[in-house]
């Protein structure tokens, strides 16, 4: 209990705060919420039961906090220690899916998360908690992430309850190219707090608020408007909404029955993490992390570890001052630096201009925006610059484009999402230039195997005629076999 209770000494949360700044001038983002983390001392309520993942709250600690809670009916026979929750959890066959799947083949998957529950989960838990936010909800970021920082889907969502980029600025995180605080698990749980507030008052129900989280508020909208019900259930009997949303809900309800009865269901011998304590030093805007590492006497990696949201080498530039996470008892280290300076980011690659450019033409060929090029190097975009003038690049000099800091800059896009979007270019350049069949009175069954190329050919008619005669149907989604497509 004493290492908890100081773990949430360090870590715990002090709520968000939203300004709004009234005068001209003053940029604000839309809908924009500002969070600010700070450290404060906490109530020694025992955060956490026995037999669960790190951060759940237990039958007592569920009873005795005044919050409405839901008895998990159905589920006798499993001889549960937990049987209240504090969202609504149901045993039904789509639930039982979820627990036989991670206590078979998904067995391994949930040993990785619940033992990463131990280096987060406490705060997350107590982070919701201090926002009068159901503890429960820790299961959601477990079922997006498995508490991993560093978690990226395919369509970039980030971090431990990933965020999209529009989304996780529309509630304060700061979403950019040196600082990315959706990766941040103290502050994106904040932000996710946020969320899920806004979710559950639009819905009134958790259930809902769970799938809207997953697909967006506007498509819920739409399942209920479609359905003319707000049960959840009976809306995933529908086809509008997706497997993964319909699929989302029940298992977030199968890892929070697994995760608070570990031992029911074979789970008890999981290793959790140690809680990741940690102090904070203040340095300057622009310092370099390696640099500060070799000066307070630890490593790169370990700063990394305990900062996720900064995604380069280097602190933010043109930002003032930041406060970095560091391991405990390395803070007495920097206080006995006298010069802060001395870990200032000079290190960077130089690329020499080859002929007249300007740092739109290097933005383009490294893969870097034009932005943070101006900032490092104090040129206006559209200067045209002469040949050999020496550009700063935001890569350190010792670092190849390879290394895994830039890894976003270069990632190559999924096969379904580059035939996507090249098939979305012949649309485009098939209206442009097809010639619009006024009256057809011939028709192509699209065959197994077909492509709009293959069937140009097979009927000697242009594909820019074919795009732009069918545009209703192809611009929607490719040709499937069965579909009839004018030509003639």
């Amino acid at each position: 209990m004493k290492k908890i209770a100081n773990f949430l000494l360090f870590l715990a949360l002090v709520s968000c705060a939203t300004t709004q700044e009234q005068s001209k001038g003053v940029e604000q983002k839309k809908s924009n919420k500002n969070l600010r983390v700070q450290k404060h001392l906490v109530d020694s309520v025992e955060v956490g039961c026995n037999g669960c993942i790190k951060g759940s709250a237990g039958d007592n600690e569920i009873r005795k906090s005044g919050k409405k809670s839901y008895f998990l009916f159905g589920a006798e026979h499993l001889n549960l220690k937990n049987k209240y929750f504090d969202i609504p959890v149901v045993y039904n066959k789509y639930t039982k899916m979820w627990i036989k799947y991670f206590t078979g083949r998904g067995k391994k998957s949930f040993k990785r998360y619940a033992k990463r529950s131990g280096r987060y989960g406490p705060v997350l838990s107590k982070i919701l908690n201090n926002k009068n936010m159901p503890r429960d909800l820790i299961y959601l970021a477990m079922a997006e992430s498995g508490f991993q920082n560093h978690a990226r889907s395919w369509a970039k969502a980030v971090g431990p309850w990933q965020f999209m980029p529009f989304t996780g600025r529309k509630f304060g995180l700061e979403v950019g190219f040196f600082l990315d605080e959706r990766r941040d698990p103290l502050k994106a749980t904040v932000a996710a707090s946020d969320y899920l507030t806004v979710l559950y008052d639009m819905f009134g129900s958790w259930e809902l608020a769970m799938a809207g989280y997953n697909a967006g508020e506007g498509k819920i909208k739409r399942a209920i408007r479609r359905y003319r019900t707000k049960n959840f259930w009976k809306i995933r009997k529908g086809r509008y909404l997706r497997a993964e949303t319909k699929n989302y809900v029940p298992k977030i309800m199968a890892l929070a029955i697994i995760g608070k009865n570990l031992e029911s269901f074979g789970f008890d011998d999981i290793e959790f993490d140690k809680p990741l304590d940690f102090e904070e030093i203040t340095v300057l805007e622009n310092t370099d992390l390696y640099n500060l590492a070799s000066v307070i006497g630890t490593s790169f990696k370990e700063i990394k570890k305990y900062n996720p949201e900064l995604t380069r080498w280097q602190v933010p530039p043109k930002k003032g001052n930041y406060k970095v996470r560091v391991p405990v008892g390395i803070k007495k280290n920097w206080d006995l630096v006298v010069d802060k300076t001395v870990v200032q980011a000079n290190d960077y690659k130089i690329y020499q201009l080859k002929g007249y450019a300007s740092l739109k033409h290097v933005s383009r060929k490294f893969k870097v925006p034009v932005k943070i090029l101006e900032t490092l190097n104090g040129f206006p975009k559209n200067k045209r610059l002469f040949p050999k003038t020496a550009i700063r690049l935001p890569f350190r000099a010792d670092h190849s484009r390879k290394n895994r800091l830039y890894a976003d800059l270069y990632e190559k896009p999924r096969k379904s999402v580059r035939r996507r979007r090249a098939y979305q270019r012949w649309i485009r350049r098939g209206m442009k230039k097809g010639r619009k069949i006024a009256s057809p009175k011939q028709f192509y069954t699209v065959k197994k195997g077909d492509n709009l190329w293959s069937i140009a050919r097979k009927t000697g008619v242009g594909i820019n005629t074919i795009i732009r005669s069918n545009h209703k149907l192809v611009k929607r989604r490719m040709i499937l076999p069965g579909d009839k497509l004018a030509i003639k």
